[in-house]
């Protein structure tokens, strides 16, 4: 009895042994699994706030000019002088320029002796009717010369188009002033209307709208915020920059501005999109504007590694712009052990 019962002990040893392996690795697979929480995300409307910075001006700024190029002969102002409109503030040496009057004022008198000796030629029937009219166009011509003399003569100085500040003397008094060439930077202040201008990028160019509301903040007012509007928009990238120029409307609500004050701007465009709120805890490998997401996959067992983009950072929420499409609910414990290959069980 013996002899038989220890070969039916050895059959089935294999099996017992068999069954253990088997149970030994189920509770090893189990083992491994990595523990999680997870928590639902929300969505929301969100309109990006731009920030940037630029200097403050005024819409009436100006480089004033002589229309005719001479010598400078005075210069009645000085930088920083605060003119009012109609102010003399620049002549030039008007030797040339009375001569050239007095040139053409002589050519129209000639023109009309000649007119009037072709005249009575004419009548004495010793001139033809076209010498008559060649001497009287000659006399208009010479007239013209006179009115554009005379024109020049009353540009060969410069007066304030409006009440403002000097902000730069570009030349001084014995040099040679070419036409059109600036001999002041001039601020006007009548108006009122102060601007900001500065560039911003292509993407946020896209986004921004002539009407857009825009916050200011100017350092000599430090506790005061002030309101915006842009009101010019540029078509076209800047050459040197690459950045397109955009010009917000400063409010003063009673404040006493200057050129060249320093400002921030916040930029809220009208266009809004929407984000994915989750809870900060689930982000992971994290730089600037990307990052990855574990998920659970439907199976309850495996994970999916989301990259995401991050629109901003707000308490203890990231706003996401694209990377969770058709997600509910993200893991935001556990997430430090996880590798897009691990097996988890999900925690409630």
């Amino acid at each position: 009895m013996k002899h038989l019962l220890f070969p039916l002990l050895l059959a089935a040893a294999p099996v017992i042994i068999t069954s253990c392996n088997g149970h030994s690795q189920a509770a090893s697979t189990i083992d491994d699994a990595i523990a999680v929480k997870q928590q639902p995300i929300t969505t929301m409307q969100y309109a990006p706030v731009l920030k940037y910075s630029g200097s403050m001006a005024s819409t009436a700024e100006a480089r004033l000019s002589f229309k005719i190029g001479s010598i400078i002969s005075r210069i009645y102002v000085k930088e920083g002088d605060h003119i009012v409109k109609g102010q003399l503030l620049a002549t030039l040496d008007l030797t040339e320029i009375n001569a050239q009057v007095q040139q053409a004022s002589q050519s129209v008198e000639k023109g009309q002796r000649d007119l009037t000796r072709a005249k009575n030629l004419y009548n004495d029937t010793v001139a033809t009717l076209e010498q008559v009219q060649n001497a009287g166009t000659q006399l208009q011509v010479a007239e013209e010369g006179l009115r554009i003399a005379r024109f020049n003569q009353q540009y060969a100085q410069i007066r304030a188009t409006e009440s403002g500040t000097i902000l730069k003397k570009l030349m001084n008094e014995g040099e040679m002033a070419s036409a059109g060439s600036p001999v002041f930077m001039f601020n006007g202040t009548a108006g009122n209307d102060w601007v900001i201008r500065f560039g911003v990028s292509d993407k946020d160019w896209a986004v921004l709208k002539k009407g857009d509301k825009a916050s200011v903040e100017i350092d000599a007012y430090p506790n005061k915020t002030f309101a915006g509007i842009i009101t010019e928009i540029a078509q076209g990238a800047d050459v040197a920059s690459g950045t397109y120029e955009i010009e917000v409307k400063v409010l003063p609500a009673g404040a006493r501005f200057a050129a060249g004050l320093f400002a921030t701007v916040r930029l809220q465009p009208a266009g809004q999109q929407t984000v994915t709120m989750v809870p900060v805890e689930a982000l992971t490998e994290a730089n600037d504007k990307t990052g990855y997401i574990y998920t659970v996959n439907a199976d309850g067992k495996t994970v999916t590694k989301n990259k995401v983009t991050i629109a901003f950072l707000e308490n203890n929420k990231a706003a996401i712009i694209s990377g969770l499409n058709n997600v509910r609910e993200v893991i935001t414990e556990g997430v430090g052990y996880l590798t897009d290959k691990s097996t988890v069980k999900v925690i409630k």
